[in-house]
């Protein structure tokens, strides 16, 4: 009887924990970079110097928080099915390397004025292309490593690490910023360094590969059809004409049809191809399709609450407690620790315990709470006093851990195990358009709540400090959107938009109207005018979240095709070298499973 060679090997238990924290990595320094910029930008602004006030450098500001947004949202479906075809540890490796390499060339900006901005718009978008595939790839990673009964836990403290990136990168934002603007950029450079060296030496291929052929149809109708859409929501936010917001800019308007119409035609593409990007029969799932949906409203609820805080922070109640506009970014990010703290704390207890009990309740609980404190937002001052604010902002950084660990178990256990890496990238691209449209939706909404009340406001108190008329109405009149920006971005606008002419004549409070709190006193009325309309929009999606997540399935279907994962990941590496038959080498690759025998 003739005899063959056979190799039995199976992943050692440490590999699942080595696993978690290499994508755990990955994850805080991607969503890290997407808000570290936001509350960045008066330092970068004035470090490359450029005024964000100025009409024309109005879109500058937005690409450089919208490019990295756009793409990470765009590619990382596709990055997910490469994933699945050529291996999704290989995908995310590259990742690596790519984000790494742009954090590099980031914190060397060469050029000021515009063609600063342009170069660091190019190298966020870059860097959102190596975000993306370390997005798409790093939960199907995970859900490769770990057994059913501790999935919920790895998911959630990934998901965690997502989030909570969010969160901490306001935090390092206001700090280093405070230090110099590029160490924005110098802070990625040693963790991606290291972590792009620990994935390609560490992590292995033990997920199953896919092959197919790339769907290049539906690759490109998706792209150009998300990348229209979401870049029409950009510059609706914009004046056009004589309206506040540029909504009714035909180019506009034929952004948002034809991106529309596009992502519809991908949706058909999509269900004729033998090897699509976007598995629609996913949607079938309840589990997944109502988690995706719960998901993708809590993302748009959620980054429309970073901005809101973000602008109530540094252009209104700083400065009325005494903080210089060149400290609000610092002290706006320390101010906001309450909310990482509640979310770090509950999130990966959310994890475990819906591993144990059940995702739904747990996700239903979270959306919920968060958009009670939405509305609690809406009942305070807006000069609070910080107690209560940290107290709310406490909480809803809770509700958000409750909801985020089990929802993302929901999702991904949802899914067969060849389909992970697709399941991944169709999950990451809600959660990351999700956050690209709330900067669209809320700004809007906030001009639009400024518009009712913002132009009376200021022409009486510019009157009223001895303003004349005419010039009175030139500024009260300029569009909203640019005294939200100036809120936004910490900056006091009066001694830019009051002529010094203006300024110089007698009668005239120069010291008051130039001076700090001014502004903030100004704005406080309008800006809570505009507040009731984000949070409550904010609130009904965080509604609709916990009722997708209440009719999820109270349990979800886990993968059938990779129980061997749930067995492999906990027992050591064993290698052997044995003489075994022919007749009996269907049953050795048996039990040794697709991963782990070699004939």
């Amino acid at each position: 009887m003739m005899s063959s060679r056979v190799q039995i090997g199976v992943e050692h238990p440490k590999y699942k924990w080595l696993a978690l924290s290499n994508t755990t990595l990955g994850m805080l320094l991607v969503t890290i970079n997407s808000s570290i910029v936001l509350i960045s930008l008066p330092a970068i602004f004035k470090g490359i110097d450029l005024n964000p006030l100025s009409p024309g450098n109005v879109s500058y500001l937005l690409w450089m928080l919208m490019g990295f947004m756009l793409v990470s949202a765009v590619l990382v479906v596709p990055f997910g099915r490469l994933g699945d075809m050529i291996g999704r540890v290989r995908t995310y490796n590259l990742g690596f390397v790519v984000f790494t390499v742009a954090a590099v060339l980031l914190s060397f900006d060469p050029f000021q004025g515009g063609p600063g901005a342009i170069y660091m718009i190019a190298l966020r978008v870059v860097q959102g292309v190596g975000g993306a595939m370390l997005m798409a790839n790093s939960t199907a990673i995970l859900t490769d490593a770990f057994p059913v009964k501790q999935r919920g836990m790895a998911l959630g403290v990934n998901m965690v690490a997502a989030i909570a990136g969010s969160f901490l990168g306001l935090v390092l934002g206001g700090v280093l910023s405070e230090w110099d603007w590029r160490a924005v950029f110098w802070v990625s450079v040693p963790f991606g360094i290291v972590g792009a060296i620990w994935s390609i030496t560490s992590l292995k291929e033990t997920g199953e590969k896919v092959p197919g052929k790339i769907d290049w149809i539906g690759t490109l109708t998706f792209a150009v059809g998300l990348i229209v859409l979401l870049t029409a929501v950009t510059y609706g936010i914009q004046p056009y004409g004589g309206s506040n917001t540029g909504w009714t800019n035909p180019w506009v308007l034929s952004g948002l049809i034809g991106g529309f119409v596009l992502l519809i035609a991908f949706c058909i593409v999509e269900t004729k191809v033998k090897d699509p990007i976007f598995h629609l029969e996913l949607f079938k799932n309840r589990a997944f399709g109502l988690g995706n949906l719960a998901s993708w409203m809590a993302s748009i609820g959620r980054g429309g609450m970073q901005f809101m805080l973000i602008i109530w922070l540094q252009g209104i109640w700083l400065p009325l407690h005494g903080y210089s506009y060149e400290s609000t970014p610092l002290w706006a990010g320390i101010f906001l620790v309450p909310l990482t703290i509640g979310f770090l704390v509950a999130g990966p207890i959310a994890g475990w315990l819906s591993d144990h009990y059940g995702a739904r309740w747990f996700a239903t609980g979270g959306a919920l709470l968060v958009g009670a404190t939405f509305i609690a937002l809406v009942l305070i001052p807006v000069n609070f006093p910080y107690w209560l604010f940290a107290l709310l902002i406490l909480l809803s950084g809770v509700g958000s851990g409750l909801f985020s660990s089990p929802n993302t178990a929901m999702i991904m256990s949802s899914v067969p195990a060849q389909q992970r890496g697709a399941a991944s990238g169709m999950r990451a691209t809600f959660f990351n358009s999700g956050s690209a449209i709330s900067i669209g939706l809320f700004f809007s909404l906030m001009v639009v709540g400024l518009a009712n009340t913002l132009p009376s406001a200021m022409h009486h108190g510019l009157v009223s400090h001895g303003v004349s008329a005419g010039v009175a109405d030139n500024v009260s009149n300029l569009p909203p959107v640019g005294m939200l920006f100036a809120a936004f971005l910490g900056y006091n606008p009066m001694q830019q938009l009051i002529p010094a002419s203006e300024l110089n004549k007698p009668g005239v409070d120069a010291h008051t109207l130039t001076g700090q709190e001014f502004f903030p006193h100004l704005m406080s009325g309008p800006f809570h005018s505009g507040l009731v309309v984000v949070f409550v929009t904010a609130g009904v999606m965080m509604l609709v979240a916990a009722l997708a997540s209440y009719f999820s399935p109270k349990s979800y279907t886990p993968d059938e095709t990779t129980a061997d994962a749930a067995d492999a990941a906990d027992v050591e590496i064993v290698e052997e070298t044995v003489d075994v038959s022919p007749d009996v080498q269907g049953e050795v690759a048996a039990a040794a499973g697709p991963t782990g025998a070699r004939l």
